[in-house]
């Protein structure tokens, strides 16, 4: 059971109307749908109603979030990739089913989902992707050991290594979140 109502558009003060507006209108409702974003009523999904409680901040964190999905050098499967490992490890339903909606859409395999799903990094054929999904791996269970660092660092370099750390740590903190408020 949730810990956190539902906040209708119609209840939102001044500066929640403003987020829920950049998180409706913005570059996650253009485009494709893969998942929805707000009930039949308009209050909003997953992490997102979450983000209400405190504008500033969730104004910080939506911005945050929709640069890593939009904004990295990351390609769209590797990116899927690392939300889907943050979503396993986590145990984070919302981000699994709306990610692997996402995967399915930018050519994850079922295979390769399950997967990851199961805790595993998937027999991936891109030498890049795989580096990524390592890494992403090392990352969600506490750190990129010595050993780690010297086999794929060099695959995927420095500036890569940053956007995903970003990214893993975004989608953990989503994941928290959403497992405090009990969000389904």
């Amino acid at each position: 059971m949730t810990r956190l109502e539902q906040i209708p558009p119609t209840n939102l003060n001044p500066e929640q109307k403003s987020l829920y507006t950049k998180i409706t209108e913005g570059p996650r409702a253009q485009g494709p749908k893969h998942f929805d974003l707000t009930r039949d009523d308009g209050a909003l999904l997953g992490p997102f109603n979450a983000l209400l409680l405190a504008p500033r901040l969730g104004s910080a964190l939506q911005e945050l979030g929709a640069a890593i999905r939009y904004q990295t050098a990351l390609s769209a499967r590797t990116r899927e990739i690392a939300i889907l490992t943050v979503a396993a490890r986590w145990d984070s339903p919302f981000e699994r089913s709306a990610h692997e909606s996402v995967g399915r859409a930018v050519g994850l395999s079922a295979e390769e989902m399950s997967e990851i799903r199961a805790g595993r990094v998937p027999a991936l054929e891109d030498t890049h992707e795989l580096a990524c999904a390592y890494l992403a791996r090392s990352m969600v269970e506490g750190d990129v050991d010595n050993e780690a660092w010297a086999a794929w660092a060099p695959v995927v370099g420095a500036a890569t290594i940053f956007e995903l750390t970003t990214l893993v740590g975004y989608y953990a903190t989503l994941a928290l979140q959403m497992r405090v408020f009990r969000v389904d």
